[in-house]
């Protein structure tokens, strides 16, 4: 049994415009796609939604709301996702503040082999399993979406696939918008603008998180 399709137009249209909302992901991928290239930003998108249905099976199996249950459990996700976002952000922020040794090379400019499908996985995913924001939010929606009588699972798993769908298109759309401003992101200062924009919205998200006292 899975939900019809009201149900589903219902979700889609609330994490619809979750998705559309300018956010981590919105950062990462622009960034990633500007600086990075094509496959690592293909690797980040899927990470992220790869992440995205584990946090959905997680909220149907009861896991996430035992751990956000325990203040303690939530304040150590919290502090070790506030770390890693304040980590990748502090690296993006160095990277366009650095002074460049080389004439006409972005302070961001990256070696070829940073261009890879699972370092690029490891980022999306990584980012978005660490968030205790994607936790709270499927333990406070889905619940309005799956009967009490239905299988807990199946269910969460679709409409988490439907949120999958919707974030791959509207991230791919990101990607391509992206990469054809490549050319003019690979001026010095037009890249070392993008990290520091791209550096300073993860770090708010890291700071965010991190000075969060509790999810009661």
């Amino acid at each position: 049994m899975v939900p019809d399709v009201s149900v589903l137009w219902s979700f889609a249209l609330v994490v619809g415009l979750l998705t559309i909302t300018p956010g981590l992901d919105t950062a990462l991928v622009l960034r990633t796609a500007t600086v990075s290239g094509r496959r690592r930003a293909w690797g980040v998108i899927t990470g992220i939604q790869t992440g995205t249905i584990i946090w959905g099976v997680l909220a149907a199996t009861g896991v996430s709301a035992i751990l956000f249950a325990s203040q303690i459990a939530y304040d150590v996700l919290r502090i070790v996702g506030a770390g890693y976002l304040l980590w990748i952000g502090g690296r993006m922020i160095y990277s366009a503040i650095r002074p460049s040794t080389t004439p006409g090379v972005s302070a961001t400019a990256e070696a070829p082999s940073s261009d890879s499908l699972l370092a690029g996985w490891r980022l999306g995913f990584t980012t978005n399993l660490l968030n205790p924001k994607m936790g709270a939010f499927y333990i406070a929606l889905l619940p309005q979406f799956i009967p009490a009588t239905a299988p807990q699972i199946s269910w969460a798993v679709c409409l988490a696939l439907v949120h999958v769908l919707i974030g791959i298109t509207w991230l791919t759309f990101l990607l391509l918008l992206a990469r054809s401003f490549r050319r003019w992101f690979a001026c010095r200062s037009m890249a070392r603008a993008l990290d520091a924009i791209a550096g300073t919205v993860i770090v708010g998200f890291g700071l965010r998180i991190a000075l969060e006292k509790s999810v009661r």
